[in-house]
């Protein structure tokens, strides 16, 4: 992974800038890799403001790479205290639950600003790249980019890149109605030139109880009683990963397929239906999270991710159950 980075970065780090000419598609592509690998391969520490819809909360990262290794911690500075201190792809997230600090650990998610894949090639299949003009964020000056779906199965984007060192200052998510849904920006950003990690430990209130959250139980495939394939997938869309596990409050094992287009992901859900009670059919939108329900010969399938309600209902009608 570290040679990866290094030989990315190097190679999109040499890139000039795109300042007073028309850049061709491939440099806007070359340019959202460089704001890929700057994310990851670069040292910084800054204060930046995720919102979506009426709830926004400021968010405090400081992240190094050493050559080899990734290490960042957020820290929210509004509300319930949430600290998430990562390693690579590995997360701990120290969350307040009432009296009591739950931590938790999770994989493979992508936080910002790093939230641009390092693989391109899918991307390019779905959506298109438009330049636009230089503004400020952050007290730096940026170069901004859209990028639009060729399709109305995702999201189109707005990004701000720094103009100097191509990291991702500012991200902005629209819906098909172009109404901003999710907006995600710096606006207190340094680069950090220490090695140093003695910033890499968790704020411990000494008055708080700290409980480990329970690791998920992972089964294996064959522990689902049931048969079933997926069809006709929303066009750019593919499986990336699949496990069989079970859920807390729930009875049986759950099957949970990640479906993505290199951007975007939709999580889905397979488990019998609840014979003690209603099962619940239903679509709905919230800020940029759609989430569908519906009963499939004995089961229930959901589909829920950050795309349009097209796209998880294609998604969940694509799951063909045989008993």
């Amino acid at each position: 992974m570290a040679k990866v980075l290094a030989g990315i970065a190097l190679f999109a780090l040499c890139v000039t800038s795109f300042a007073g000419y028309a850049a061709t598609d491939d440099e806007l592509w070359i340019m959202l890799q460089k704001a890929a690998v700057a994310a990851r391969a670069l040292s910084y520490e800054g204060i930046f403001v995720c919102q979506t819809g009426q709830q926004a909360k400021s968010v405090q990262i400081t992240h190094l790479f050493d050559g080899r290794n990734e290490f960042a911690r957020n820290v929210v500075l509004d509300g319930a205290t949430r600290e998430v201190l990562s390693q690579g792809s590995n997360l701990v997230i120290y969350n307040q639950k009432n009296e009591k600090i739950v931590i938790e650990k999770r994989r493979g998610q992508n936080m910002f600003p790093a939230i641009l894949p390092l693989n391109f090639d899918t991307i390019k299949d779905n959506y298109s790249v438009h330049l636009s003009t230089h503004e400020r964020v952050a007290d730096r000056q940026a170069q901004v980019l859209f990028l639009e779906p060729k399709d109305r199965l995702r999201y189109s984007y707005k990004f701000w890149i720094d103009s100097e060192y191509g990291l991702l200052l500012r991200s902005v998510r629209f819906n098909q109605r172009s109404e901003i849904i999710e907006s995600i920006g710096f606006n207190r950003l340094s680069l950090l030139n220490s090695v140093g990690l003695d910033w890499f430990t968790p704020k411990i209130d000494s008055k708080k109880n700290y409980v480990m959250e329970d690791e998920p139980v992972i089964l294996p495939d064959g522990k689902l009683s049931v048969t079933w394939e997926i069809k006709e997938l929303p066009a750019g869309y593919r499986k990336v990963d699949q496990m069989v596990r079970m859920v807390p409050g729930k009875p049986y094992p759950v099957m949970h397929m990640i479906f993505s287009d290199g951007l975007a992901s939709v999580s889905l859900f397979i488990e019998p239906t609840n014979k003690s009670g209603k099962t619940k059919v239903a679509l709905v939108t919230t800020g940029s999270t759609s989430f569908y329900a519906a009963v499939n010969n004995g089961h229930l399938v959901t589909a829920v991710g950050e795309v349009p309600e097209a796209t998880v209902v294609q998604i969940a009608n694509a799951v063909v159950i045989s008993k």
